[in-house]
């Protein structure tokens, strides 16, 4: 592979410089870490992941090429990767391609060959920032930070409408027990594949749409997608889940989605220092009060305090690592979310449970 040089700039200044992998030329985002030991083309496909430069702290990452039946949505929406080990060698033999050819097929710029330890240590102490990777600004640094500056800040920023489907589409069987709309936010297939799996078709629905035009397929229960973005500018979702919220059908949320189910309730979010993503991340269960370690990717969260004072919400779960509101669910309404991903499209398999549960709510209204 051709060693061709990269930098990759932080907005705080930080500087490092590798070599390029991926598609030449320059793109940025907010940068952030994962720090799952696999799924990296799940990871890159997720939707949620939209407009940031991931860090993937795994040190040999394309070593088993990708596989056309892995991918999370039809496109990678990441602005760029970097990784410590790349390679474009892989051994898996039913891959469809290297990850190289999959990177330059979809234009994603990414960097090599740095010190990722050192880079996710800065962005542990510093917090999430803005980034940009670059094979065209070699020397020219005021020119590179003026491109940076360019970049908008994810706080604030609403993403979900330019990554959600175009066109509601059906996925599962017809002839299944439940219907369920779901509005997509940046929805992950395997969500799509954990419900259809217990017996629930789905008509999925651009982020924007009303409470009436779902209505008029008549669905048994709501399901509130994961997806990329600050939800506390969401305006149109909140209405909407708030309309929903007045049908009394079943809800269920995740990520995105729980974070609007709880803005729909009163409760406030906001951004955190760095977030959490990764696949080892413990969870803990009030309800039972076991224990669950899960898949998570997100940069925002529900307001711990707001939800205590709340006479029509209660936690369900709290992430064991700083306490933060992992599920909610709703006092009077057959409704619940959770922070984390139950379908974990990579992670263990610990929640999918909660899948279940959403069966049982639809199974009782």
């Amino acid at each position: 592979m051709n060693k061709q040089k990269a930098t990759l700039l932080l907005a705080d200044g930080t500087l490092f410089r590798g070599t390029l992998i991926g598609s030449p030329g320059t793109n940025g985002g907010e940068i952030c870490f994962n720090t799952g030991m696999t799924g990296y083309q799940e990871i890159y496909t997720d939707p949620s992941y939209t407009g940031q430069i991931i860090v993937t702290t795994t040190s040999h990452i394309g070593n088993y090429g990708v596989l056309d039946s892995e991918v999370e949505s039809s496109h990678p929406t990441i602005a760029g990767i970097v990784v410590n080990s790349f390679s474009e060698i892989y051994s898996r033999l039913d891959a469809s391609s290297s990850l190289q050819d999959y990177l330059v097929k979809y234009g994603i710029t990414g960097i090599a060959d740095l010190d990722t330890r050192k880079l996710v240590r800065h962005i542990r102490s510093k917090g999430a920032m803005n980034a940009i990777i670059s094979s065209e600004f070699e020397g020219d640094l005021a020119g590179l930070k003026a491109e940076l500056n360019k970049i908008p800040d994810m706080n604030g920023l609403e993403l979900s409408s330019k990554v959600c489907t175009k066109e509601p589409f059906y996925f599962g069987d017809e002839k299944s027990s439940f219907k369920v709309a779901c509005l997509d936010f940046g929805i992950k297939l395997n969500i799509l594949r954990s419900l259809a799996e217990r017996g629930v078709y789905c008509k999925v629905f651009p982020a924007k749409t009303t409470l009436d035009e779902m209505e008029a397929w008549a669905p048994d229960g709501y399901f509130l997608s994961n997806g990329p973005g600050d939800p506390a500018v969401m305006e149109y979702a909140v209405k909407t889940t708030k309309d929903i919220l007045g049908t009394d059908k079943p809800i269920f949320g995740i990520c995105l989605g729980h974070q609007i189910l709880a803005e729909a309730c009163g409760i406030s979010t906001y951004k955190m220092h760095h977030g959490h993503r990764g696949l080892n991340h413990p969870i803990k269960n009030l309800l039972t009060g076991t224990s669950e370690i899960t898949s998570q990717n997100h940069g925002f969260v529900v307001n711990r305090e707001d939800v205590e004072k709340s006479d029509l919400v209660e936690i369900t779960h709290i992430h064991l690592n700083d306490n933060s509101v992992a599920g909610i669910k709703l006092k009077n309404k057959p409704a619940f979310s959770v922070q984390y991903h139950p379908e974990s499209s990579p992670g263990p398999h610990d929640s999918r449970y909660l899948f279940d549960d959403f069966i049982s709510l639809l199974k009782k209204n």
